[in-house]
């Protein structure tokens, strides 16, 4: 269940109504300078658009709310992305990020005709107590289950339908696309099978709790750094480095929305070194082939 404490609830309704008329003025303003005809979907974040991208081949321009770079648990939108939203046909979100429990009522409020796809409805979620935050949400489960080709591939056909459903008449055509995209997903979903055929080594470290699906799908530990949404304590740093010694870890990665300064220190003492990830890249491709290119480089290791 998704929680917004009663006082963080009180504190964003007061900043929404506060800026609301505002934003309204920017979307009535927005639409004079919109392109006739042009269609926009509105998306939590980056990786939603190349989904968004590959499937629909262009026939919509895609509003990334949370862009790279910032932290979708915390981030606030800025008014030339309510503009866009206030313009857009649909709505894709991710189903459990922060960033959605704080602001996505008021997007539906600001236009209300949108379409509406959650792409948690797609996946088994991770139920997991690693997703609090100190500024009074809980994040209910692990919103990150696109970083998984196992989870990307349900979603991709969850996307395909929904896109589908906005325009018809581009279905046979968006079928096609995804049908490509496919492939390109199954490429990546080999490559993570690799990581469960190699002996020894099951677990990997990464700074903040990212990469959990892809964990669970590919029967692989993640070893997080950050605790409960907090950095760690001096004995949790000394239980990191133990058992990044028994474990023999000899990458640690971190985020690219993260400071480096903790899981540096756990490197030091270990002999290990950190690996830089970016999950929240458009090009989701590319950086899910990373990631699971630096894993098995650090389970080889």
């Amino acid at each position: 269940m998704l929680i917004l404490y009663p006082y963080k609830k009180a504190y964003l309704m007061k900043r929404f109504f506060l800026f609301l008329p505002i934003f309204l003025v920017l979307v009535s303003c927005g639409r004079q300078s919109e392109p006739e005809g042009s269609r926009i979907i509105s998306v939590s974040i980056a990786p939603f658009k190349y989904f968004v991208d590959e499937i629909s081949g262009g026939r919509f321009a895609v509003n990334v709310m949370v862009p790279p770079g910032s932290n979708p648990h915390i981030y606030e939108p800025v008014p030339e992305q309510i503009t866009r939203l206030g313009k857009s046909v649909a709505y894709i979100s991710d189903g459990y990020l922060g960033f959605e429990i704080a602001w996505l009522d008021r997007f539906y409020e600001i236009n209300r005709n949108m379409k509406r796809l959650s792409l948690a409805g797609s996946v088994d979620p991770i139920i997991s107590q690693e997703h609090h935050h100190d500024d009074g949400f809980s994040e209910g489960a692990d919103p990150h289950y696109w970083v998984s080709p196992r989870c990307a591939a349900k979603m991709a056909i969850s996307l395909r339908d929904f896109l589908t459903s906005l325009d018809p008449e581009n279905g046979t055509f968006f079928n096609e696309n995804y049908d490509r995209l496919l492939l390109k997903i199954t490429s990546l979903d080999s490559m993570a099978a690799e990581l469960s055929d190699l002996g020894g080594k099951k677990a990997f470290m990464i700074y903040h709790p990212n990469l959990a699906y892809l964990a669970r799908d590919y029967g692989l530990e993640e070893i997080t750094v950050e605790s409960d949404g907090k950095e760690p304590s001096p004995y949790r740093l000394k239980e990191l480095i133990d058992r990044a010694k028994k474990e023999k870890i000899k990458i640690i990665m971190v985020q690219r929305e993260y400071d480096t300064k903790n899981a540096k220190a756990v490197a030091d003492e270990a002999g290990a070194r950190v690996v830089v990830i970016d999950p929240l890249s458009e090009d989701w491709y590319s950086s899910t082939a990373a990631i699971i290119k630096i894993i098995k480089e650090s389970l080889e290791k």
